[in-house]
């Protein structure tokens, strides 16, 4: 843990002249203020200030004045845009020192918490899936004109192209990646073309939420360098695999993980089960968390490898929740439905809190099903009682106001707002005319 002399240290060895300090809003935009070096001690001494009335879904104008007060612990020096410069994330207090309720980054830490005062430690890993696309787009429908996204490859899943635009941009994500910490596991190319996955390597959860939000920054700023644009909507094109972002979970108990049993046949313990047993409980009610977004149900949809169906499973990847056939300490649960665009704070809270309530509760989930879920009729998914999630953001959010422990995880404020926000998304998308509706009934009708 790094000590207020030990960043008084770096940042004379490293010569930076500005640093970054850095939170998000309720709907994970990544927010932050540059200072120079020399408000440094006041950036120690949490005397750094900002207008939350300006941020969406925190406070009101009467009440403005919201403090930032950096967590030293993710305070690293890297090179992003061609010097070095010094970032780290914050927490957000009210003036008088007491915590902000609408801070993302609390309700997970208060989350972490509660799993650690019953005896849990939770660990994630995410598999973060994105699309790069030119910076500059100069082809247009001709009978729309509206523009057309270009692709930057025509390349398929672990496809190598060499030749492509984006190798070179990926080799410089991951030196970046690297500078600020990241010990990356995997990079490769993804099902569709222009897409790509980034696999780091599993940390406790705050870290990992944490870690997510560099992520996207350095992302978008690294591929700008080369003329490209990374985006982490779920589903930018039709017809093609969107992006989501898969979250590998365990439960540990000091070093030991409580979701391997030995002595179970399949190596899963009920500590496990019950986990699981929570997360379906509750999976249709944190939806509007994990998948914020209209564009998130067009993803959601079957024949595109996303999970649209509530199942486990050990051997194949079209349930919503994968167990991988690893054991022992690395004996954990894939959830597959999140996409990038979720608040990583927010959704990695309701995703734990439903588990931890599993665990409380002793729920356990139905028999797991080892078939291509995608390949079920209506008549075996009933028999098998495998329901769906949500197909629309209003559904999810509807789904989401019935269920009082996403409530309880959130808190007033931000469930409040985050509600408030999404309800005016839907009803902005709802009146909206998109090109679809003139294309098959301008002429027709």
């Amino acid at each position: 843990m790094l000590k207020t002399q030990d960043v008084l240290s770096i940042i004379k060895e490293s010569k930076v002249k500005s640093i970054r300090m850095m939170f998000v809003d309720i709907l994970g935009i990544p927010k932050g203020v540059q200072i120079p070096v020399s408000q440094l001690k006041k950036m120690l001494d949490g005397e750094i200030l900002f207008d939350g009335s300006s941020i969406k879904g925190f406070v009101r104008i009467e009440e403005s004045d919201m403090k930032l007060v950096p967590d030293l612990n993710t305070f690293v020096v890297a090179n992003l845009k061609g010097y070095n410069e010094a970032f780290v994330i914050c927490d957000i207090y009210y003036p008088n020192g007491n915590r902000f309720e609408g801070d993302p980054r609390f309700i997970l830490q208060k989350v972490v918490e509660k799993s650690k005062k019953m005896g849990y430690f939770p660990m994630l890993g995410v598999e973060a899936e994105f699309f790069l696309f030119p910076l500059k787009r100069t082809e247009y429908n001709p009978l729309t004109n509206d523009p057309v996204i270009q692709h930057t490859d025509h390349g398929g899943y672990f496809d190598m192209l060499y030749l492509d635009s984006a190798e070179e941009v990926k080799v410089e994500i991951l030196k970046t990646l690297e500078d600020f910490g990241f010990e990356v596991e995997a990079i490769h190319h993804e099902v569709a073309p222009s897409q790509h996955e980034i696999d780091f390597k599993y940390s406790d959860a705050i870290n990992t939420a944490d870690k997510l939000l560099l992520f996207k920054i350095i992302v978008k700023t690294i591929s700008m360098k080369y003329g490209l644009h990374a985006t982490f909507i779920p589903k930018p094109i039709k017809g093609i695999n969107g992006s989501g972002l898969h979250v590998h979970q365990s439960m540990f108990k000091g070093e030991v993980n409580s979701f391997f049993d030995p002595k179970a046949d399949n190596g899963i313990s009920e500590v496990m089960l019950n986990y699981m047993g929570g997360i379906f409980k509750h999976v249709k009610s944190f939806t509007a968390i994990t998948n914020p977004l209209v564009n998130s149900y067009k993803r959601l949809v079957p024949g595109y490898e996303a999970p649209v169906y509530i199942s486990w499973g050990e051997h194949n990847r079209s349930p919503l929740i994968r167990v991988p056939a690893k054991r022992g300490n690395s004996t954990r649960i894939e959830l597959r439905s999140p996409d990038p665009s979720c608040n990583p704070y927010l959704a990695f809270a309701v995703i734990i809190n439903s588990g931890l309530d599993g665990i409380i509760n002793q729920i356990y989930p139905q028999k797991p099903v080892n078939i291509n879920v995608y390949e079920l009729d209506e008549n075996s998914l009933k028999k098998n009682k495998i329901e769906k999630l949500p197909s629309s953001l209003l559904e999810a959010l509807n789904e989401m106001k019935k269920d009082p422990l996403i409530k309880e995880t959130l808190g007033d404020h931000i469930y409040n707002s985050f509600i408030e926000s999404k309800t005016i998304e839907w009803k902005n998308y709802s009146t909206e005319i998109t090109p679809w509706e003139i294309d098959n009934y301008f002429k027709i009708y």
